[in-house]
């Protein structure tokens, strides 16, 4: 069913996805199979991806709000309204979201990321031994899929980030031996008033994508999600690995937070955005001129040299 044909104020609008669900399940591997899928990346045309992996985790809040996701009816209403958009090629979501999106037929044409590790629930006991929980290399590879991200938190202090590390090498290699992408996002961690933090300083960040470089047997599929954070030219000055820029949930005004991309995006070996709640619950409730906005910020210099050639 397209979006044009859900009306957004009916309460049953996805029940079709229980029904599906309940009597003809293989449906979901039937629309990864029949789907188009994304030419694949390329330098000088950066990636604009739609994060929606966070209530994994039960991350549930936006913007102030501690339940603003709590609806899938009102995520998948978003999702598609961000989807829409041309500019926007990519998405990254846990498995529930992912296959209501490809039963809706959204992600014609997209990237798509599998969120392999949300067992390091938001505000859990042992929230740093995040297990991997979610999409597997495998399943991945059976979905079309062009990669996996794992959020990676490096506590010092605590010892599950030897297992940590150790299970986020072993996902790199799997995804590498299917040759899909490993997105890594990693931080260094802490707990302060006994809740995770991570440290976005300057060289906390430089030191997080060193330790995430060197995990696995090859780099060679390996990608960055990091944060935007002071003295980005440093940070992208420490790796060479194609790296996409996150979002978080930004307490900052929305026309400082699309500087602080815009001036990011600018940098060598940034290849584009992976950005969620931002987006998807702006201040303002205007997800479709939200993502206009962010998608304005996108470099594609490929794209528009192609575009020169053809028009001469």
């Amino acid at each position: 069913m397209s979006r044009t044909e859900i009306d957004p104020a009916d309460p049953r609008r996805y029940e079709f996805l229980t029904r599906i669900r309940l009597e003809d399940p293989q449906a979901v591997a039937r629309a990864a199979t029949a789907r188009r899928r994304h030419p694949g990346p390329k330098l000088g045309e950066q990636n604009f991806i739609v994060a929606a992996d966070h209530t994994a985790r039960g991350a549930m809040g936006a913007q102030g709000n501690p339940t603003a996701m709590n609806d899938r009816r009102e995520l998948l209403d978003r999702m598609q309204q961000a989807l829409a958009n041309p500019a926007v090629d990519g998405v990254l979501a846990s498995p529930d979201i992912m296959d209501d999106l490809l039963l809706l037929g959204a992600l014609e044409g997209k990237l798509l990321f599998g969120s392999m590790n949300r067992g390091g629930l938001a505000g859990f006991v042992n929230e740093f031994d995040d297990r991997f929980t979610g999409h597997t290399a495998q399943s991945l590879a059976d979905l079309g899929a062009d990669g996996g991200k794992m959020l990676t938190r490096i506590a010092y202090d605590d010892p599950a980030t030897a297992s940590l590390l150790e299970d986020t090498s072993h996902a790199i290699d799997e995804l590498t031996a299917h040759g899909l992408i490993s997105m890594v996002e990693p931080f260094l961690s802490q707990r302060v008033e006994g809740r995770a933090r991570n440290d976005l300083t300057p060289d906390a960040v430089i030191k997080s994508v060193a330790i995430a470089s060197g995990l696995g047997a090859s780099s060679a599929h390996k990608w960055m999600k990091l944060p935007v954070v002071d003295e980005m030219e440093r940070v992208m000055a420490s790796t060479t690995m194609p790296t996409v820029l996150l979002g978080g949930d930004p307490s900052s005004r929305p026309d400082e937070v699309f500087a602080t991309w815009g001036a990011a995006l600018a940098l060598p070996g940034v290849q584009g955005l992976t950005v969620g709640r931002t987006l998807l619950y702006p201040a303002d409730g205007d997800v479709e001129g939200a993502v206009a906005a962010a998608a304005s910020l996108l470099r594609r210099t490929a794209q528009n040299e192609s575009e020169m050639e053809n028009a001469s």
